[in-house]
């Protein structure tokens, strides 16, 4: 089959069904990658050692992986996409495999950092990808079935790393990634045709080194700042103030630069601006939901971490089913009214998660988080596609690169916020405890999940305390993520209704 991408002197001849299952499997990797290690870090500690230090193993592969995907949706309009693919495909399966031959805590967090570079590059050229091989009708049903594959990792992830880690060993959650990755590359190779047209380019060696500096502190310090050190100790101050004076003088270099990494038109256009605010809102609800809802299913509704995952899932159900309806309904209403629609859908299913009584059913939780997965189906899909259709090929690369790394910086952004929410009402709680409970309480908000382990002894009262604090805690962020919800609503209203391709003459 014949496409034509949006592109002077650009073709594509691929295969599309072989390569967009190599497409998928590419994205599975790094949405296993993800999730796959949270239920073996008790293994990894145990034979690593490095307790205090093992956030860091998500932290640095998020950091990693967010920063580099703008510089790759730069690269991916210059050398096509192919060649960036497979270099992020090399970079994360050779991160893979130091991760499995890892000696010490500190040279895992290391290669965790090698696989987000790698990672960078998968995410952002699966859906540029996908931008040029399918029409505008097609993407979103195509967008559905990528979104089906984080759904699946983020029940299979958990549960294939408990089960590496207790019948093999905990270096298999990364050597596995090998021969998936290999079949993903060799498909690629054989099906996935490019003609790209070769021209004398510049690339922007300073700004990009400006953007992964400066984007990193800031990062860095939304990440750690409440964690690691307090949001206005020193350490926290530097780093937010260095990321900012890079971040400024990036903005400086891109006014002059030739050929920009990340152009300043992409914040000056209705389209490119609501797509990407509504990006920032969608990374900071999924990051909430999925840190939050298993805490309150097994922090206050006493299940295990197994359901617990089962039933965040109905959230990674509803999206991609959402996903693939949109494409009927944005081809009638436009992106915008498909993704406000949407956008009103989520808030009606934060809003059933904050009236989640002490008591919920198990099947009531399920579904507020399939409502908010339907609801967010139908409105990131739309955006994509819209930021994608406005633009050629020669800048969807940049445009679908900018898009990602702001659902990354929304996710950084939201972990901060709503653990900073989530801590400051459990330390009230703690501080304020009643006369039953006073002096029996641990020492820090930090044993608390230590608390409401089935296996320690615990007095019923404190266990009791400790429950009704985690459910006021939860309860505060899934308020927050109700305003998160309606300001996207907000977002959405500044693209226009109808959007057509933009002139840059």
């Amino acid at each position: 089959m014949t496409t034509t991408a949006a592109g002077t002197g650009v073709g594509l001849r691929s295969e599309r069904g072989p390569v967009l299952a190599a497409i998928m499997l590419c994205t599975g990797l790094v949405a296993l990658d993800s999730t796959i290690i949270a239920t073996a870090v008790p293994s990894v500690v145990g034979d690593l050692g490095g307790f205090s230090q093992f956030p860091w193993l998500f932290s640095i592969y998020l950091l990693t992986q967010a920063v580099a995907v703008p510089i790759y949706g730069k690269l991916a309009d210059v050398f096509g996409r192919k060649p960036v693919m497979f270099f992020g495909i090399a970079v994360f399966l050779i991160g893979s495999v130091l991760c499995g031959a890892a000696w010490s805590m500190g040279s895992l967090i290391a290669f965790r950092a090698l696989q987000g570079i790698g990672a960078g590059a998968v995410q952002p050229m699966s859906m540029t990808m996908v931008g040029d091989l399918y029409s505008v009708e097609e993407r979103a049903r195509v967008q559905g079935y990528i979104a089906s594959v984080w759904g699946v990792a983020s029940v299979i992830g958990p549960t294939l790393g408990g089960v590496f880690s207790e019948y093999a060993s905990w270096r298999w959650i990364f050597f596995v990634n090998l021969p998936l990755g290999g079949v993903a590359a060799w498909m690629l190779a054989r099906r996935f045709k490019e003609r790209v047209e070769r021209g004398t380019h510049t690339i922007d060696y300073l700004g990009a080194g400006l953007l992964t500096a400066g984007s990193s502190l800031v990062i860095l310090g939304l990440l750690e700042g409440g964690v690691a050190w307090g949001w206005t100790s020193a350490p926290s101050l530097l780093i937010f103030a260095a990321g900012a004076v890079l971040v400024a003088a990036f903005v400086l270099v891109e006014r002059r630069a030739a050929e920009p990494i990340l152009p300043l038109w992409i914040f000056s256009r209705r389209t490119l601006i609501g797509g990407n605010l509504t990006g920032l809102g969608i990374g900071a609800l999924l990051i909430g939901l999925t840190s939050y809802v298993p805490t309150y299913a097994e922090g206050v509704l006493g299940t295990g971490a197994l359901v617990a995952g089962f039933v965040l899932a109905a959230m990674t159900v509803g999206w991609p089913i959402s996903a693939t309806l949109s494409g009927r309904v944005y081809m009638r209403l436009g992106f915008r009214d498909t993704a406000v629609i949407g956008s009103v859908v989520v808030v009606v299913g934060t809003v059933l998660c904050a009236l989640l009584g002490r008591g919920a059913a198990l099947w009531q939780v399920a579904g507020a988080c399939f409502v908010v997965g339907a609801g967010l189906g139908l409105t990131a899909s739309p955006t994509t596609v819209a930021v994608q259709s406005v633009v050629g090929w020669e800048r969807r690369g940049v445009v679908t690169g900018t898009n990602m790394f702001c659902r990354s910086i929304g996710s950084a952004v939201g972990a901060a916020v709503l653990g900073a929410v989530a801590n400051a009402t459990l330390s009230d709680r703690f501080a304020r405890p009643p006369a039953s409970v006073a002096g029996r309480l641990p020492a820090s908000v930090d044993a608390t999940d230590t608390v409401l382990d089935a296996h320690a002894p615990v007095q019923p009262a404190v266990a009791a305390f400790v429950r009704t604090a985690l459910y006021d805690a939860v309860h505060n962020v899934f308020l927050v993520l109700v305003v998160v919800a309606v300001l996207s609503v907000g977002t959405l209203l500044l693209m226009p209704r109808r959007t057509k391709e933009l002139s840059f003459d």
